[in-house]
């Protein structure tokens, strides 16, 4: 059954939803485009000026908003209000005002879900999947060296299966001469070393379950740093793509999350991730093999796929505003304690409930 969908916005990250449907023409029917300013980009949509604009012609069966943080609480309250559901990129708005004001307006209408990607990523997909069943026990702490903010949070509490309780956060940054070589669009003209901040964070989320927050800037495109993700459990831990972990006999035994991977060598069958496995078992499959997609691409595809099976009714949510809006409040209160140098402690919020 294809799904009929729409996309509010103009920026990068709206042309990844632009791309993706176009290359999924089964599964997706682009029957808007709302953009307001213009845009480099082209695609064989139909572009509208508003989204009332839009509205007015077609029914999708879900929306994409893909605007700025300022924008998005405007842009969802209306969908919502034309009772469409929708997905809105990360995150739904930009302070806890606005996430409180944004939750009153559109909380209980079971329309909004929230593209938080990160852990839609395979490898990290292949990690919670060995996470979940148990191969190193109870997860306890959760280090995150790779992005920044709400998607850090996003894949601590997906590790930690983490409740809306409270948490305690502690803070700081700090300061290094670091080269800046690359940014989203290549390579940089000046490659003398800049002073870059990195923040270092500790958050306790309870019931002895422990996050470390550790993002320097620029640290998603700048390759001088590794991306590093660490979950530690009771009975061993992963790092990276290696696992450590007790079995009976007893022994302490070594395992790797191995990514296949098509188009190298002699093998002909294109450029593409097939699937990861772990102790010779897939424990991840790419739900795409042919489209050639890159793991941030497969990550988002994989949220629309899913967004539109719940739209359909054939599926669960798959990311409900309350758990973006969680993530988000945490990220604020990182930067909070590094403005403040003090720790900062969360308050329960109406979405929790």
């Amino acid at each position: 059954m294809t799904t009929k969908i729409a996309v509010v916005g103009s920026g990068w990250r709206a042309h990844f939803y632009l791309k993706l449907a176009l290359l999924m023409p089964d599964r997706f029917a682009v029957v808007g485009w709302v953009v307001r300013s213009g845009s480099k980009q082209d695609f064989p949509v139909k572009r509208y000026q508003s989204l009332s604009d839009l509205l007015a012609s077609e029914t999708p069966d879900y929306i994409i908003s893909a605007v700025s943080w300022d924008s998005s609480p405007e842009v969802l309250s209306a969908v919502v209000a034309a009772k469409i559901s929708v997905l809105s990129e990360t995150p739904p708005a930009p302070d806890l005002a606005g996430l409180a004001k944004l939750w009153q307006a559109v909380g209980t209408s079971n329309l909004v879900q929230v593209a938080e990607q990160y852990p839609k990523l395979p490898m990290h997909a292949a990690r919670l999947a060995i996470a979940s069943a148990g191969e190193i026990g109870e997860v306890t702490q959760v280090q995150v060296s790779s992005t920044h903010g709400y998607h850090a949070v996003a894949l601590m509490r997906a590790f930690l299966k983490a409740s809306f309780d409270p948490v305690t956060v502690q803070a700081q940054a700090f300061s290094a001469p670091l080269v800046d070589p690359l940014s989203r669009h290549g390579w940089n003209k000046d490659l003398s070393e800049q002073t870059a901040k990195n923040i270092l964070a500790t958050i306790d989320f309870g019931d002895l379950k422990i996050g470390l927050y550790d993002f320097t800037d620029n640290q998603w495109h700048n390759q001088l740093r590794h991306r590093r993700l660490i979950v530690r459990g009771s009975r061993g831990e992963i790092s990276d793509l290696e696992c450590v972990r007790l079995i009976d006999g007893p022994a302490i035994t070594s395992s790797t999350l191995n990514r296949y991977q098509l188009g190298q060598d002699l093998n002909l069958d294109g450029h593409d991730t097939e699937h990861i496995s772990f102790d010779g078992r897939v424990v991840y499959k790419n739900p795409f093999v042919g489209l050639r997609l890159m793991d941030e691409e497969i990550a988002i595809a994989t949220l629309m796929v899913e967004m539109a099976n719940w739209v359909g009714g054939e599926a669960g949510e798959p990311y409900p505003l309350a758990q973006a809006s969680q993530d988000h409040m945490i990220s604020l209160a990182i930067d909070q304690s590094v403005r403040t140098k003090k720790a900062v402690t969360t308050s329960f919020q109406p979405w929790g409930k």
